[in-house]
């Protein structure tokens, strides 16, 4: 199974169109990937499917950067007994 970074990149390549291998843990979404409040929308709910969770709105469009998704994600999928 890929990595939970490997899974955010995809997610996050997919939603912006853009090409995977460019995409960094240290990328902001909005300032470095050029994502806007739609999208940023849009990549939590497609954060939420890829992986079977619920995240809270508030606190994941708060993430700023790909590598804070990845350990964000990482938690709430530890609390929520999911397996990763």
């Amino acid at each position: 199974m890929a990595s939970v970074e490997d899974r955010v990149i995809a997610v996050t390549a997919q939603v912006l169109q853009l090409n995977p291998k460019e995409i960094k843990p240290e990328h902001a979404f909005t300032t470095d990937l050029g994502a806007e409040s739609v999208q940023s929308v849009e990549l939590v709910a497609m954060f939420e499917e890829e992986f079977g969770i619920e995240m809270d709105e508030d606190e994941a469009l708060s993430v700023q950067t790909v590598g804070d998704a990845v350990t964000y994600i990482a938690k709430v999928c530890e609390q929520q007994g999911i397996d990763v």
